[in-house]
């Protein structure tokens, strides 16, 4: 019988390793690798549940946003990047409206925001989202 009651979700890079480091020495995650399943991991969320990456020799980057983190201080928090060596101007496209450090200052009513890439090509973004969206 199907019950929603453990839904997590999930992405592929091509390289787990690069992965891993990325997510767990990079950002700072909690992540535990899988010998089993293909040899993926899960990444542990702070507030409970989790997300499950896997390998996937044939990945292509998703062309929208996998991953959100909201921030208090998209400002700070783009500023620790960088210093983490992420880049998080990938846009310069000018409908996104972002300045010189990534940010898109609440372009057409939306929140502040900034994107930036996991080694997998995956499009990552922090941002003070409203509470609405983050069921906080």
């Amino acid at each position: 019988m199907f019950t929603p009651d453990k839904p997590f979700s999930s992405f592929a890079v091509p390289d787990v390793d690069a992965a891993v480091r990325f997510y767990r020495d990079t950002l700072g995650m909690t992540v535990t690798v899988y010998e089993e399943m293909g040899g993926g991991f899960t990444i542990s969320l702070p507030q409970g549940g989790h997300i499950f990456v896997y390998p996937k020799e044939d990945h292509e980057p998703a062309v929208f946003t996998i991953l959100n983190f909201d921030v208090d201080d998209v400002e700070a928090a783009v500023d620790d990047l960088n210093a983490r060596g992420i880049v998080t101007k990938i846009y310069t496209d000018p409908d996104y409206g972002t300045d010189e450090k990534g940010i898109s200052r609440g372009f057409e009513g939306g929140p502040d925001i900034a994107w930036f890439r996991d080694p997998a090509g995956n499009v990552i973004a922090v941002g003070r989202m409203s509470p609405d969206m983050t069921g906080q």
